[in-house]
């Protein structure tokens, strides 16, 4: 059976609501936790953008047990992977190894803002493999140094480790950035259930699981959680790699004027059935753990509405 977990936004809701909403996932039987990774919100609607390790700290002693992805960390440019792998390392001994490293190539929203120039998607995928080796060096222990194209280590040795090794996913949603997480990756991440793009995953060697997620909005009616969806996360709605390239959310904001209502697709209202739909579409494409985002302000009604209505239906 299809694993089920929560998505915790860091780009709307603050450290100690997002703590709040883990309890609130473990209580009504969510069994994991994605927990997205940024510098700046997509648009001034959505209003936060906590620093994600230390919402990481804290969730180690709130949920003990409950496995965290991060979902997902762009270890290229704002931060240095050898920064990242120390953060990565401590996250994993807090969780008691119950972590994934969720790692993607990023977008020019959260990466731009030390003023180095935003790579070709190319480029971006050269960086993202290179940002892994070196994780994944120092996670081994003892004193490193790296010389590569694009990163540079000396001498570094991340003391606190888990027992085991940090496992690395890498998110993608095209054929190239698959393939490269086929070849690297420790399992594949995608917020799309898109069956071609995780066969080529598996066509390039990956074999370890695939995460998915997608974004609901529970409300009293189709059209109340439709308009909050709208309002909220129209950027759901924008074609292309225009998300990838846009540098602020202003930028964002400016896009989503072009974003219509029937341009969202996402369960939305008061009948399960589909958020059922939902999650069976990962299922059908082949993945083997599903998350959920909740929308906007009814939280306590959405966990409430899932336990009580959905996750029976899942079971079945």
């Amino acid at each position: 059976m299809v694993g089920i977990g929560y998505f915790l936004s860091c780009e709307e809701f603050g450290p100690g609501e997002l703590v709040r909403q883990a309890r609130q996932a473990a209580d009504a039987g969510f069994e994991r936790l994605w927990i997205s990774d940024h510098y700046h919100p997509w648009n001034e609607a959505q209003g936060q953008s906590p620093f994600v390790w230390s919402v990481i700290g804290a969730l180690s002693e709130a949920v003990p047990g409950m496995p965290v992805t991060t979902a997902v960390t762009c270890p290229t440019v704002r931060v240095h992977p050898a920064v990242l792998a120390q953060a990565a390392a401590t996250a994993a001994v807090q969780l008691r190894g119950e972590f994934v490293l969720g790692v993607g190539s990023g977008e020019a929203l959260n990466e731009h803002i030390l003023g180095d120039a935003w790579p070709t998607a190319d480029v971006r995928l050269q960086m993202l493999e290179e940002a892994v080796d070196v994780i994944r060096l120092l996670h081994q222990g003892g004193s490193r140094t790296h010389h590569g194209r694009h990163y540079t280590v000396e001498n570094a040795r991340v003391y606190t480790l888990p027992d085991e090794p940090v496992p690395i996913y890498v998110s993608a949603f095209g054929k190239k950035a698959a393939e490269l997480a086929g070849r690297i990756a420790d399992g594949f991440v995608s917020v799309v259930p898109d069956a071609e793009v995780l066969k080529a995953y598996r066509d390039a060697g990956g074999k370890g699981p695939a995460q998915g997620g997608f974004k609901v909005c529970h409300a009293p009616t189709v059209d109340e959680g439709l308009d909050t969806a709208y309002r909220i996360w129209p950027n759901e709605g924008l074609p292309g790699e225009l998300a990838q390239v846009l540098p602020q959310p202003r930028h964002f904001e400016q896009a989503c004027e072009l974003v219509t209502k029937d341009m969202l697709s996402l369960p939305t209202g008061p009948d399960p059935e589909p958020y059922v739909q939902q999650v069976q579409a990962f299922v059908d494409a082949g993945f083997d753990q599903v998350h959920v985002a909740q929308i906007g302000p009814h939280q306590d009604e959405f966990f409430r509405f899932w336990r009580d209505e959905v996750s029976p239906q899942l079971s079945r």
